[in-house]
């Protein structure tokens, strides 16, 4: 089906002719030819995107548009305007239009603006139809990626083994996700998966946490205790963080794992355990092993299968569907009725780096949704770091004498065409990361001459 554009113009010879190009263009067009019968049109029916031109007769486009937005500010609206009225052009901006274009219009410009647009509203259906991410076979990762995709084939393809598999990536990633995953697709299922973060305990409660402790074997053991290895035994046992492990506890774990033998602190009694060991750190464990902080024969041991998992930021596809899935988490959770997120909010998402990855993007969800009073989520819930762009390599010494009496415009010209060549020449990508809307790079390039 395709998409569905309103043109709201009092000016008929002007709308007639914008209709004929959009529909030549591919588009369903509707017509409007006031603010206040666009206003009930979108009350009636749902529209991708919205073109408004300002001067009407009865309701002005502002007006129209301040009234749509509180009842839908999920539709992107584009507003026409003659050169004369800029500022009030950038007033609409304000009010949530998603850009503005200056009369007469460049038609080319038009149509790769109205790409955009219609981009969030495919995000909106993608994110419907892919709703198989969610399902127990895809291993409960929300993500369609290709690196995702590859990643998913790696797990079921490493889960029936008893193979020790270490985990690495940034923090935030999910790897403890990635571990109960291999989990629940191997053959252990049915038995428990123990997790616990090496980081979070000094060594000698690690000690007794993993392998268990006699009744006095120190300072407040006042009972014997089943350590995790014990409690793993059949199933899976999880150590996040394995890089923060000490090194005088490393050869404890290093027989665990060969021998399938633990011993209680403070007993001379040997059990045996059958557990699969799975491991996950943020750390570079061969360095670790270089400077003396890890036993080589342990990280081997731990390093059978090597799997990484990738930062958000080589995944910004998946950016949407988590966003999506965390929204109707936390709305679930506090009892909201929040129906999405506003073009502009989505863009900021997909357009930060996300230093935090994942658990970062669930945080800034979870806490937009508390904050949100409507049925959508606008950049005013989102904080403003948000708005930061990616933080971009430090200058050389080198470089700054080839900047110094450069003109402004050559520095320009020089950025955009350097980022177009990292993008392999993908102009919104390149849009993208330059902070800029791709109408805005499309008149830009041409007035330096590449297009």
């Amino acid at each position: 089906m395709s998409a569905q554009v309103l043109i709201v113009d009092d000016d008929l010879a002007h709308r007639s002719m914008l209709k004929i190009l959009i529909k030549g263009w591919g588009y369903d067009v509707a017509e409007a030819d006031d603010g206040d019968v666009a206003v009930e049109m979108v009350r009636k029916q749902s529209y991708d995107s919205i073109l408004m031109d300002i001067r009407m007769v009865n309701m002005d486009g502002i007006t129209a548009l301040e009234l749509i937005k509180e009842y839908n500010p999920s539709i992107p609206i584009l507003i026409m305007t003659a050169f004369s009225s800029v500022d009030t052009a950038v007033k609409a901006l304000k009010i949530g239009a998603y850009d503005y274009l200056t009369k007469p219009l460049d038609f080319e410009v038009l149509q790769l603006t109205l790409e955009r647009m219609l981009d969030h509203t495919r995000i909106v259906s993608e994110n419907e139809e892919l709703g198989s991410c969610l399902e127990p076979n895809n291993m409960g990762m929300v993500g369609n990626s290709d690196v995702i995709k590859e990643l998913r084939k790696i797990i079921a393809t490493i889960a029936p083994s008893d193979a020790s598999v270490l985990i690495t990536g940034e923090s935030g990633t999910g790897k403890e996700l990635v571990a109960n995953a291999i989990h629940s697709a191997s053959n252990r299922a049915d038995q428990k998966f123990v997790a616990i973060n090496c980081a979070a305990l000094s060594e000698n409660l690690l000690e007794s946490e993993l392998f268990g402790h006699e009744r006095g074997a120190f300072t407040g053991a006042d009972r014997r205790r089943e350590g995790r290895f014990v409690q793993a035994d059949g199933g899976t046992l999880f150590l996040d963080e394995v890089g923060e492990i000490p090194v005088a506890l490393q050869p404890k774990l290093l027989r665990a794992l060969q021998q399938g033998e633990v011993q209680r602190v403070g007993s001379d009694t040997v059990e045996k355990v059958d557990v699969r060991v799975i491991t996950a750190t943020n750390r570079d464990l061969p360095e670790e092993v270089e400077h003396g902080n890890f036993r080589e024969d342990l990280y081997y041991r731990l390093n059978v299968i090597a799997l990484r998992v990738p930062a958000l930021r080589e995944r910004p596809s998946d950016i949407p569907l988590l966003a999506e899935y965390f929204l109707k988490k936390y709305s679930n959770k506090n009892r909201k009725n929040i129906k999405g997120l506003a073009p502009q909010a989505m863009d900021t998402l997909i357009r930060y780096a996300w230093p935090g990855n994942v658990r970062e993007l669930e945080n800034v969800i979870e806490r937009a949704v508390i904050m949100t009073m409507g049925e959508y989520i606008s950049t005013r819930e989102l904080p403003l770091s948000l708005s930061v762009k990616e933080n971009e390599a430090p200058i050389q010494q080198a470089q700054v004498s080839v900047l110094t009496g450069m003109s402004l415009d050559e520095l320009e010209r020089k950025a955009i065409l350097a980022t177009l060549e990292e993008c392999e020449h993908n102009k919104s990508k390149t849009a993208r990361r330059l902070g800029i809307t791709r109408a805005t790079l499309h008149n830009k390039l041409k007035r330096y001459g590449f297009e």
